[in-house]
């Protein structure tokens, strides 16, 4: 207990230590419990070309959930604490963050993770010299699961006067309009899974892959200001742009017992599917599609497996972290309004990922 008690001595005379005090107000109570309400959105825009001799398909798949609502806690001592929401919608997904803050830094890492079936599918489809455009939106087989892992790192040069925390986790209060430059790093990872046997015909299209693991790290420098139009509030608003130096696409192939191919008049009798050997009974392990595309136990037949994978790296990307921040206090409590905007773009020959991430949310807490 005397070792811990000496621990919190040292972050309390940090904090107020590395401040101006005209500008930064380090509360005297450091510990705060505050309730959070999200709305999130993950948007996943996932292309694809694939081509035969006699034309080919260029296709979009497009993951847009619906706003997810979220409820959660955070709690902590000074500018560190841990934080954990749940989704208010069935099958949504749960989000993990820590996050710690100090005069001149700022770093916090989420986890996140969801499934979702529903998505817009645009497809346009090359024979000869023709093609058809079409746009649809479906229901998946199954769902895909999708799951993220944002770190992210700043340095503040007016450490001093501008602090980020006042607007985003309240553990200082700003007194004085402030601004400062900002240097910031980001390592961003995200997983596609849609191996399911019963999403074959998306694998076939997509060039036998039926996972993606999306690494990229980010370096940017960006302004942030923080107004103070009265005592108590202060409105934040910060850009950076940043460069992505590290692409990393990660592709698992998979294999099928069905290939994208359809024959005009008689078809061998294929028997029946043997998953040991990964062949049909006339000892073929590719099937033509298009003759049992339409009988209602197709996907019953249908067995996928993983055949190993592709690793490759893209040019420079760039890419955008904006943030919006809102935040009043008073006696031993405090309100906010954040928002938070990024960007993500992955290229893998005809393969390409955009991946929009952004939530809004409101919170109440209370100092202790």
């Amino acid at each position: 207990m005397m070792r811990l008690h000496q621990v919190k001595q040292y972050l309390d005379t940090k904090a107020k230590k590395k401040v101006d005090p005209h500008y930064i107000e380090v509360p005297d109570k450091p510990w705060r419990v505050v309730l959070r309400y999200n709305e999130s959105v993950y948007d996943v825009d996932y292309s694809n070309s694939v081509s035969d001799p006699s034309g080919g398909i260029d296709w979009e798949v497009c993951f847009e959930p619906p706003l997810k609502s979220s409820i959660g806690v955070w709690a902590g001592y000074r500018g560190t604490g841990l934080a954990i929401s749940k989704s208010l919608h069935r099958k949504k997904g749960t989000t993990l963050s820590f996050s710690t803050t100090g005069a001149k830094y700022g770093a916090s890492i989420r986890l996140r993770g969801f499934d979702i079936d529903e998505v817009t599918i645009n497809s346009t489809v090359y024979a000869g010299d023709k093609f058809v455009h079409e746009e649809s939106e479906t229901q998946l087989a199954a769902p895909v699961s999708i799951a993220s892992l944002y770190l992210n790192g700043y340095y503040v040069f007016n450490g001093r006067r501008y602090s980020q925390a006042a607007a985003y986790n309240q553990s200082v209060i700003q007194r004085r309009s402030a601004g400062s430059l900002l240097v910031g790093a980001t390592w961003y990872m995200s997983a596609l899974d849609f191996s399911d046997d019963r999403n074959s015909g998306m694998i076939l299209l997509s060039n036998h892959v039926g996972r993606v693991k999306l690494h990229q790290a980010n370096v940017g420098i960006g302004y942030g200001y923080n107004w103070v139009p009265l005592r108590g509030l202060v409105v934040n608003a910060m850009a950076m742009p940043t460069v992505s130096f590290y692409n990393r696409v990660k592709a698992y192939m998979y294999d099928c017992n069905y290939e994208l191919e359809a024959l005009d008049g008689e078809i061998d009798d294929y028997g029946q599917w043997n998953p040991e050997t990964h062949t049909w009974a006339n000892g073929k392990t590719h099937k033509p599609l298009y003759p049992d595309v339409n009988n209602t136990d197709w996907h019953d037949k249908v067995d996928s497996w993983e055949n190993g994978s592709e690793t490759d790296y893209s040019m420079l990307r760039l890419n955008v972290d904006l943030r919006l921040g809102i935040a009043y206090n008073w006696s031993n409590y405090f309100v906010g309004l954040q928002a938070q905007f990024n960007n993500f773009t992955f290229k893998k020959d005809q393969c390409k990922v955009n991946l929009f991430d952004a939530y809004g949310r409101v919170s109440f807490g209370v100092r202790l």
